[in-house]
């Protein structure tokens, strides 16, 4: 997989806590994660407007109890997905403005199954889409979950590679999905391709 990066920021006072999930985060397969730290509360919204991460992951106690809804109502994309930090006692009401937990004694696989669940959930909620791809444009989704470049899909589908790219730009912004892992889950979960062919 080529295009599959996720801009990630990490937002927690221990700079231990912080600079190991940063490190795990880089190990998760199928992900190509660029993660920032952000250091303090005031930074935040600056940082979401300026690179807008994929995911912002939060310590819900920095500081005192964290209202997320408040940054995500700041924040100019609605898209940003927020998971709650935790490794403490935490009131469950908290949580629930939170797209998803992460648990400092969450394994590498249980991180790749809640970033890919954050994933399938905007399938389902973008499914109406899927109708108003073009067979065309489900012929790059596949071509481009198979891991063909740009130029390989030009020439077996017989356009210009920059047919392709309008094509991908076309996708990307219908299904609001950036990343090829995002693609490949769309793909399966849509039935545009069974998971072996993905393997080959």
């Amino acid at each position: 997989m080529n295009n599959n990066q996720l801009k990630v920021a990490i937002v927690e006072p221990s700079v231990i806590i912080r600079s190991g999930i940063s490190v795990v985060l880089k190990r998760i397969p199928g992900y190509r994660i660029q993660s920032i730290e952000i250091l303090s509360t005031e930074s935040i919204a600056r940082y979401i407007n300026i690179h807008k991460p994929d995911i912002l992951i939060i310590n819900p106690t920095f500081w005192g109890y964290f209202d997320v809804s408040k940054i995500k109502d700041k924040a100019e994309t609605s898209k940003i997905k927020c998971i709650a930090l935790v490794y403490s006692t935490v009131d469950m009401n908290l949580l629930r403005s939170y797209d998803e937990t992460l648990s400092i004694y969450d394994s590498v696989d249980q991180l790749k199954e809640k970033l890919d669940k954050l994933f399938i959930v905007n399938f389902s909620e973008n499914s109406e889409e899927q109708n108003t791809l073009s067979s065309r444009e489900k012929e790059i989704i596949i071509g481009v979950v198979k891991g063909m470049t740009n130029k390989e899909i030009a020439l077996s589908l017989f356009l210009s590679a920059h047919t392709v790219i309008s094509h991908r730009k076309n996708i990307a912004r219908k299904l609001e999905i950036h990343t090829t892992a995002g693609l490949t889950i769309y793909a399966i979960v849509n039935k545009l391709i069974e998971i072996e062919e993905v393997k080959k």
